[in-house]
């Protein structure tokens, strides 16, 4: 929030230096980028909040809605970017003073790549879909900036000032599809999509790992939402045991996953082995459950 007004005074100065309406484009995603580092502070602050007696599952989801914010701002912001493009492009105008104006993007470029920077590796380190948007949203601007420069550079070169609007409308329609690609990606959230399948693998490998004579899994079930992920597993044990026999042992392996998986919440669900039932459940857990032998037969 601190860097994008610096990037948006330097960078309106350098279209109204330049009166390049490639560097207007790069102004007004950077405005875009304020009120997305607004929303998304607003968000990740709800996101934070512990569950509570109407959010049971906590807050996190709270992400999803900044990102889809950010991704319809980068919609409007594209729109005029590229109707500023076709106005210039049936009206040419040559470029004023092209050395200073695009001294002076680099600066804020350069601005903008630092705090994508740390904005991306601190989105990785939180697991946070905000951070992440907001980090690979300011790197493409980084790229938009590169690439409107070169615009300016081909009108000095070729002196063809039609090429200054041709490249923003480039940089608009670049804009819409990362605009599309946060809301895609918030609307699979939302949706509780599964995890990445790297995630349901390594998951999936935790629990043959932890595979006994008498222990097994089936029906994996996850999702994320947010910065938290929940996976839920049927555990099947033999139907002679005592109650508190299976949960001490269920117990046992929802504890070591959980500090395998750091922020996911494991739930897990008792099954005997010698039920039909028990196999008639719903997951991605592709691992085949071991057959049965003669010493998981119920004891009448």
């Amino acid at each position: 929030m601190a860097a994008a007004p610096a990037t948006i005074a330097l960078k309106t100065g350098a279209r109204y230096i330049t009166d390049s309406v490639g560097l207007l484009a790069d102004a007004a995603e950077s405005i875009v980028n304020l009120v997305a580092a607004i929303a998304a502070l607003i968000a990740l602050r709800v996101a934070a909040r512990a569950a509570d007696d109407n959010h049971h599952y906590g807050h996190s989801k709270a992400e999803y809605f900044s990102a889809a914010i950010e991704g319809g701002m980068i919609f409007v912001a594209a729109s005029f970017i590229i109707w500023q493009s076709i106005v210039r492009l049936l009206a040419p105008q040559p470029i004023e003073q092209p050395g200073i104006g695009p001294a002076i993007s680099v600066v804020a470029s350069v601005i903008n790549g630092a705090v994508a920077f740390v904005l991306l590796r601190a989105g990785r380190e939180h697991r946070s879909i905000t951070l992440r948007a907001d980090g690979h949203h300011l790197l493409t601007d980084v790229w938009t900036s590169g690439g409107v420069l070169v615009g300016v550079l081909l009108v000095v070169v070729t002196g063809i000032d039609r090429l200054d609007p041709i490249v923003a409308m480039l940089v608009g329609l670049n804009i819409i599809w990362t605009g599309w690609k946060l809301i895609s990606e918030s609307g699979r959230g939302l949706m509780d999509e599964a995890l990445e399948p790297e995630v349901n693998a390594a998951i999936a490998a935790a629990l043959d790992a932890r595979r006994t004579d008498d222990v097994d899994f089936h029906g994996l079930r996850t999702r994320g939402a947010g910065h938290l992920s929940f996976a839920a597993m049927h555990v099947l044990v033999p139907g002679s045991w005592s109650v508190r026999r299976a949960h001490d042992v269920v117990d046992d392996i929802e504890q070591s996953l959980q500090a395998e998986f750091r922020d996911t919440e494991i739930t897990t669900h008792i099954e005997p082995r010698e039920d039909p039932r028990a196999y008639d459940d719903f997951g991605d857990y592709e691992v085949p459950i071991q057959p049965l032998t003669d010493d998981h037969e119920e004891t009448p």
